[in-house]
């Protein structure tokens, strides 16, 4: 045998031998990724440094709170009622003006029939009406109201069918779900949306001298017709009462999901106080009064920018006991200014009916302290 069939056998032997070691290498590593797939991950190992571990991606099942959901709407839904009041026309130069029809949202706050709801869904009204989940339809009539926290109370006669437990609003924590039912546009009645709590501790203002404070901001959708529905958490308890939807700014930049609800906290105070006395306790001086700005203050060369401009006193109310006269000026309630961000309403509203506090008052180019008792506001 030459030596150029030695130098070919001897090749031949070696393709062979690197094929034959080539294909078990792929088949082993075949047989161990189908293996690997079929056993469980490995348990993370105790008392080894979480950076010389594998990191074992986070699961998160959406199964459990779809389930709470669903539970809470079954639970809370049959508390919830369309609020339908009628406005009576007004007389005009051209002839009366026909009634007109509004709707919101409410719920059951106890078993005898009182109704938890927004003031300015009811506000106005001669003739409520609520209608209950199953289409049953109740006359209603207004117990009490409060104007500055935008809540009031109905009574009808009659079991309720359930009620809605009022929770503790201080608990909630940004990114926790909720739940808004109510009645949008007055015809999808107990619609269910589902959101998250974007912020607590919101100030809205009202533009009628006062803000709301201490409000739930949401993504949950919120209508017109949901205003007085609640916003209840997984555990199926009323943490808020939906009361207004915000959609563009001053700059007339379009947003959404920005809702708003009165936290229940507020809610049970002055729902308590309006079923106990039939009104909401809040201070008062006896007294009108127009907000003072620096536009307003430079248009009729006021001494200050900021303060309450007295127009009118009651007599024989706190304020007129304590020496207030019309034109006078309020910077100050108890050492609290009045300014941009403390308008008179909120700053009165931080005392209580028969509180003594010192009034801070310009009267011409003079600064006088006065001494008020306040008085009590919404007894009938």
């Amino acid at each position: 045998m030459n030596w150029k069939k030695i130098l070919y056998l001897v090749l031949v032997v070696v393709v062979a031998g690197i094929s034959a070691l080539g294909g078990a290498v792929a088949g082993g590593l075949l047989v161990y990724r189908s293996v690997s797939k079929a056993l469980p991950a490995a348990p993370a190992v105790t008392g080894v440094p979480a950076a010389n571990q594998q990191a074992q991606p986070l699961v998160i099942g959406s199964t459990d709170v779809q389930t709470a959901i669903v539970q809470v709407v079954k639970d809370v839904g049959p508390a919830v009622v369309t609020v339908v009041g009628t406005i009576p026309g007004q007389m005009t130069f051209f002839g009366a003006t026909p009634d007109e029809t509004v709707s919101g949202s409410g719920f059951f706050i106890s078993a005898d029939g009182y109704i938890l709801t927004n003031n300015h869904v009811v506000e106005d009204t001669t003739e409520l009406t609520v209608i209950l989940s199953d289409g049953t339809q109740r006359p209603a009539k207004i117990v009490g109201t409060d104007k500055f926290a935008d809540l009031a109370i109905l009574k009808t006669d009659g079991q309720a069918p359930a009620v809605a437990r009022l929770g503790n609003s201080d608990l909630l924590d940004p990114g926790e779900t909720v739940i808004a039912i109510g009645s949008p546009l007055g015809d999808f009645k107990n619609s269910v949306t589902v959101g998250v709590i974007s912020a607590s501790g919101r100030s809205i203002d009202t533009g009628e001298g006062y803000t709301i404070e201490g409000l739930i901001q949401t993504d949950a959708a919120i209508n017109q017709g949901n205003s007085g529905g609640p916003l209840v958490d997984l555990a199926g308890e009323v943490i808020g009462i939906n009361t207004l939807v915000v959609r563009s700014s001053g700059s007339g930049a379009v947003a959404e999901g920005l809702g708003f609800a009165i936290p229940s906290d507020t809610a049970s105070a002055v729902a308590e106080q309006i079923i106990q006395k039939g009104y909401f306790s809040r201070p008062s001086l006896g007294i009108t009064v127009q907000t003072i700005t620096p536009r307003i203050a430079a248009l009729y060369d006021l001494p200050v920018e900021w303060g309450a401009y007295v127009t009118n006193v009651n007599s024989g109310g706190p304020g007129a006991q304590a020496g207030l006269q019309e034109g006078d000026i309020i910077t100050k309630i108890g050492g609290s200014a009045i300014g941009e961000n403390n308008s008179y309403i909120n700053t009165l509203f931080s005392f209580q009916p028969g509180q003594q506090v010192t009034l801070e008052v310009v009267r011409g180019r003079q600064t006088l302290q006065l001494q008020a008792t306040l008085g009590e506001a919404g007894a009938k």
